[in-house]
C-alpha cells in the first residue's frame, strides 16, 4: 500500500513523538505472560530513541469503558517494556493533562515514557475531537505502530493522526507491506487457506477472496457446510445447515470469476471430540451418522501440498481441523510444514494471521519460517475482507 510516510521520512531529533502501540498484552499474576506485542513494537521505539526523540507511548489495555479501573492500568506493562528495551521507561498516571505533560517535560532526547490507558477516558472509543486535541498537545509528531487497533476509528488511532504530522511505524509498515504482497499486488498463482468453525463469521472474507485469489481452500468446520451444500451427508460434524444456499452462492460466484475452490476428499473421523479419541480416516462420502470430521485426511493433505508447489503466494487464516486436540492437527501441521519448506527455498511467499492460525503454526514449529505472521487479529481479518481501516486511511490523507 502506498501513500503513507514511514520513519525514513521523519526527522525526529529533539521532537516529542507520540507513538500509538498495542500493549494490550496477556497478563498472569500481575506480570506480562506473552511479550509478542512488545517485541513487535520495540524496533520503532528503539529507532526513535536513537534518533534523539522523546518517545511517548499511547496504548489501551482491556475494556474499562471510559472509567478508571486499577486492574487495567498499564503500569505493570511499563516494567515489562523496560525489561525488553533494556532501558528506563517512565510512566505517567494519565494520558492527558498535567500528569502526562509533567512526565514528558522531564524526559530528555532518547528517553521513553508510557502514558496511562487511553481507554480510561470515554473520548477514546468515541473518537472525540476534544480528547484527541488534548493528546495532540503533548507531542509534535504522531506515529501509528498499532495495525492491530487500526480497524477502529478511535481518538488515538484516527483523529490524532489528522492533528499532527503522521507516520507509520516499523510494525505498521511490515503489516501493510505483507498484506500488499498477499492481496494487493501478489505473485501469482495465489492460494488462500481459510479454515475455522463457521462460515457465518467469514462470509465477507470468502466473498472478497474469491475475487482476489486463484485457489481457495476451505477447511475446518467451515468445509462441512460446503460439503453439505453439495449434498454430502456430514454425519454429526459441525455444520451450519441453514447456510447451504449461501455456500452454494459462494461456490457459484467462484466458478464465475475463475477461482478454484478446494474441499477435502477424505477426513479423520471420530465419534468423540476429545484427545486421543478412537478415529479412522475415510472419504467424506463415508461418514456415519454419529461420526464427526475433525481433520483433513492424508490424501487431502497430499493434494494440498501438491497444489502449494504450483503457487507463488499463500494467505492463511484458520486451521484445517481441530488442531488443538491430538491427533486432529496433523493435516494442518503437515500442510504448514510444506508451506514453510517452500518459503525457506524461496519458492513461496507466505502470509498468515488470526489467533488460531498463529497458534496452529506455532504448534507445527514453523512460526519463524513463514514470510510474515500477523498478530493483528480483527484488523488482519477486516483487511482481508476488503474493508477500509480508519487508522490506516488516516495515515494516507
Amino acid at each position: 500500500m502506498a501513500g503513507y510516510k514511514n520513519l525514513d521520512a521523519l526527522e525526529a531529533k529533539d521532537k516529542t513523538v507520540l507513538v500509538r502501540v498495542d500493549l494490550n498484552v496477556p497478563m498472569k499474576d500481575g506480570n506480562v505472560s506473552d511479550f509478542t506485542r512488545i517485541q513487535r513494537v520495540a524496533p520503532t521505539i528503539r529507532e526513535l530513541s536513537k534518533s534523539g526523540a522523546k518517545v511517548v507511548l499511547l496504548s489501551h489495555f482491556g475494556r474499562p469503558k471510559g472509567q478508571i479501573v486499577p486492574e487495567m492500568s498499564l503500569e505493570p506493562v511499563a516494567n515489562a517494556l523496560a525489561s525488553e528495551l533494556a532501558m528506563d521507561v517512565a510512566f505517567a498516571s494519565d494520558c492527558i493533562g498535567s500528569g502526562a505533560a509533567d512526565t514528558i517535560s522531564s524526559l530528555e532526547g532518547g528517553d521513553v515514557a508510557l502514558l496511562e490507558n487511553v481507554r480510561f477516558h470515554a473520548g477514546e472509543e468515541k473518537n472525540d475531537p476534544e480528547f484527541a486535541a488534548e493528546l495532540a498537545k503533548l507531542g509534535d509528531i504522531y506515529v501509528n505502530d498499532a495495525f492491530s487497533c487500526s480497524h477502529r476509528a478511535h481518538a488515538s488511532t484516527e483523529a490524532l493522526a489528522r492533528l499532527l504530522p503522521a507516520y507509520a511505524g516499523r510494525n505498521m509498515e511490515a503489516e501493510l507491506s505483507a498484506l500488499e504482497a498477499a492481496l494487493g499486488a501478489p505473485k501469482r498463482p495465489v492460494m488462500a487457506i481459510v479454515g475455522g468453525a463457521k462460515i457465518s463469521t467469514k462470509l465477507d472474507l470468502l466473498f472478497n477472496l474469491i475475487e482476489k485469489v486463484d485457489t481457495l481452500v476451505i477447511g475446518g468446520g467451515m468445509a462441512n457446510t460446503f460439503l453439505n451444500a453439495r449434498g454430502i451427508d456430514v454425519g454429526a460434524s459441525l455444520c451450519e445447515h441453514d447456510l447451504a444456499d449461501t455456500a452454494r452462492e459462494i461456490l457459484s460466484k467462484a466458478e464465475r470469476v475463475g477461482c478454484e475452490v478446494l474441499l477435502q476428499e477424505d477426513a479423520v473421523l471420530a465419534k468423540e471430540f476429545k484427545a486421543d479419541a478412537e478415529n479412522r480416516t475415510a472419504p467424506v462420502t463415508d461418514v456415519a451418522s454419529d461420526e464427526m470430521m475433525l481433520d483433513i485426511g492424508a490424501k487431502s493433505a497430499a493434494q494440498l501440498k501438491e497444489k502449494l508447489a504450483t503457487c507463488k503466494t499463500l494467505i492463511w487464516n484458520g486451521p484445517l481441523g481441530a488442531f488443538e486436540i491430538s491427533p486432529f492437527g496433523e493435516g494442518t501441521f503437515s500442510v504448514a510444514r510444506e508451506a514453510a519448506q517452500l518459503t525457506k527455498s524461496g519458492a513461496l511467499i507466505t502470509v498468515a494471521g488470526g489467533g488460531d492460525t498463529v497458534a496452529a503454526l506455532a504448534n507445527a514449529g514453523v512460526s519463524e519460517e513463514f514470510t510474515y505472521i500477523s498478530t493483528a487479529g480483527g484488523a488482519f481479518l477486516e483487511w482481508m475482507e476488503g474493508k477500509e481501516l480508519p487508522g490506516v486511511k488516516a495515515l494516507t490523507t
